[in-house]
């Protein structure tokens, strides 16, 4: 090896690694045929490969049970609290529609202005050129202004979000727990009360054959909680009494309970779906067809896809490996 290369070659390795090139992630799904680019970018992969992982990492845990809780997992609280505390200055309007309180444009307005602020305050000073591509997940992570509505769309820009956190280092493995029991719990919380005090439209929503009117993810990271359990069974989540009891340590049965909250009527009529998700024997099978169906209702349709934006953590680029 000539004495050049060996110095080139020493150079290299006390080279600084390089910082990548943040960039406001953009839309690139437009035509249907864009489809298959989806689903061999890396953005898919790593999006089905997060989702996948805390699957497994709440698997047979309670909500309530004891975990690691990091100052970033605190700081995320402490962004969705403040998100909480402006629903409550931005009180519904007086308007002759029932649905799609136009009050939501205003706070909408707010988020907007204040999201690249409020995410800098959740990463580290080193990192402060990720905010603004990191903001734009969080954005788009609470429905859509125009219209006001919110779809598992939205609420897969959440986990977006969240997967950029974990992919510039700011979470870290030993959060797991912590992202879905504290973190998209909360999340989940803000969503309700937004969905609730401003009635939004379901985005997209397929009516009665749709799992759920605005969620997913809750349904399979419930399932997998309630892996192995030793009394619950799939049969019993469209129990009452059942829910009442077990609703604070699962996050499947909040989701039933708050679905019985905002539906009237007999539950196989209202949320036929998942009356029939009540008949499979185990909550391993609950959660393998969870995870089957979320792939073809939510991340394999065109109209939840077409708005996902594509960036320097989340490539469009076709997966590398």
């Amino acid at each position: 090896m000539a004495e050049s290369e060996r110095r080139a070659g020493a150079s290299e390795e006390v080279a600084p690694p390089v910082q990548p090139c943040f960039m406001v992630p953009k839309k690139e799904i437009n035509v249907v045929s864009d489809m298959a680019k989806w689903k061999r970018s890396q953005a898919y992969a790593d999006y089905m490969g997060f989702i996948l992982t805390l699957n497994e990492g709440v698997r047979g845990k309670k909500l309530t049970c004891e975990y690691k809780v990091s100052e970033p997992i605190e700081k995320l609280v402490a962004l969705l609290n403040t998100l909480d505390r402006w629903i409550d200055e931005t009180p519904p309007v007086d308007q002759p529609s029932r649905f799609g309180n136009k009050a939501f444009r205003t706070w909408y307005a707010k988020l907007d202005q204040e999201a690249e602020k409020l995410v800098s305050a959740v990463i580290p000073k080193h990192l402060a050129d990720a905010a603004p591509e990191v903001a734009v997940y969080l954005k788009e992570s609470v429905g859509n202004s125009t219209r006001i509505d919110y779809g598992t769309g939205h609420e897969a820009a959440f986990a977006a979000f969240l997967c950029c956190l974990c992919k510039i280092g700011v979470l870290r493995v030993d959060d797991q727990m912590a992202i879905v029991f504290k973190v998209f719990n909360r999340y989940l919380e803000v969503m309700r009360k937004l969905q609730k005090t401003y009635r939004m439209e379901p985005a997209g929503s397929q009516g009665v054959w749709g799992l759920d009117d605005f969620q997913f993810l809750p349904f399979i990271w419930g399932s997998s909680q309630l892996i192995d359990h030793p009394s619950l069974e799939p049969r019993h989540f469209v129990d009452e009494k059942v829910v009442n009891e077990n609703h604070k340590d699962f996050m499947f049965l909040e989701c039933i309970l708050f679905i019985t909250e905002m539906k009237t009527g007999p539950f196989a009529e209202h949320s036929n779906q998942l009356w029939n998700i009540s008949a499979v024997p185990s909550w391993s099978k609950v959660n393998q067809g969870l995870i089957r169906m979320y792939k073809a209702e939510c991340l394999e349709k065109f109209p939840v896809i077409q708005h996902f934006k594509f960036g320097s953590l989340l490539p469009i680029q076709p997966v590398t490996s």
